[in-house]
């Protein structure tokens, strides 16, 4: 049987992409064929300004998906953080691998953390959720926009554009990068993405044949993780580009999520936090998002919007 794999061409997303092919030939038999469908997105080609400017992080999904319903493809892999709510018709998420480190890494030649930052200390980020938290903790530093790939963004930091750049843990591991990371700073600090670290594999709904192959590499603790935390974002009505945190942990049958909503400026911070039994996350995810609308996430997100 031939499975074919729609990816973006970025170095981590074909990281992505090969893992999953490893994976299924490891849980199938040596009759599986496996072809990458390597495209360059909107995203990918957009660079120049925030993504939340330019219509959110569903710019690095969109011709993935295009290629599921055209068939030209028969599993589109992303990461988890990168695709929007509304999926479009005939098309689910039906399997998400187990989650990788989900936390930011500070990277920085000439410091070892946001501690030893000096004032007016350039930070580069292009995400409003990472920036958000650190203008809070941190309000003597300075935010400067930071887009491209992996290497694009180490090369701008090399260069001496940035004092210090943050990253997800996750990416740089994944691309042989866990040297430049300094440090990883605290959920405390940052919490990280709606699923930050954990990799969705997306196909056609009714594809009986495809969800049965792909079916054993899903993580069912991670995927109740990244559900309760994405009915977050569903309850808010907000995109992957606004500056929403969502981080669920699950132990003894529990799932713990937490939540924060932000202005860009670290001005105002919201949030929220609860509890449950693991078999409802949406209900969790649910209650989080209504306290956060109770101290004002809605007026902070209608602003940014």
């Amino acid at each position: 049987m031939l499975i074919r794999i729609a990816t973006r061409k970025s170095a981590l997303a074909l990281w992505q992409a090969e893992e999953v092919s490893r994976l299924l030939r490891e849980a199938h038999d040596d009759s599986l064929r496996i072809e990458l469908i390597k495209m360059t997105t909107t995203g990918d080609q957009l660079l120049q300004e925030s993504l939340a400017n330019q219509g959110g992080k569903g710019l690095f999904v969109k011709e993935l998906e295009r290629g599921l319903l055209k068939n030209n493809a028969d599993i589109a892999v992303h990461s988890m953080k990168d695709v929007p709510i509304e999926l479009p018709p005939t098309l689910h998420l039906p399997v998400i691998l187990e989650r990788a480190n989900p936390r930011d890494a500070f990277v920085s030649n000439s410091y070892d953390n946001l501690d030893t930052l000096p004032n007016k200390a350039v930070v580069g980020t292009s995400s409003s959720r990472r920036a958000c938290q650190i203008m809070a903790a941190y309000p003597h530093l300075e935010i400067k926009l930071l887009r491209g790939n992996v290497n694009t963004r180490l090369a701008k930091l090399d260069d001496g554009q940035y004092d210090a750049i943050i990253l997800a843990v996750a990416g740089l591991q994944r691309l042989g990068f866990n040297d430049r990371i300094r440090s990883q700073l605290s959920t405390d600090i940052s919490l990280p993405a709606i699923g930050q670290g954990a990799i969705g594999i997306e196909c056609r709904e009714n594809d009986v044949e495809v969800e049965k192959l792909i079916a054993p590499l899903n993580h069912t603790e991670t995927n109740l993780c990244v559900t309760a935390e994405r009915a977050i974002s569903q309850s808010l009505e907000g995109g992957c580009q606004l500056p929403i945190a969502g981080y669920a942990q699950l132990s003894n049958n529990k799932l713990h999520l937490r939540s924060l909503v932000g202005m860009p400026d670290g001005s105002l911070l919201c949030r929220s936090e609860a509890q449950g039994p693991h078999t409802n996350p949406i209900a969790i995810g649910q209650r989080v998002a209504a306290e956060l609308r109770r101290q004002g996430a809605d007026e902070i997100l209608s602003a940014l919007l």
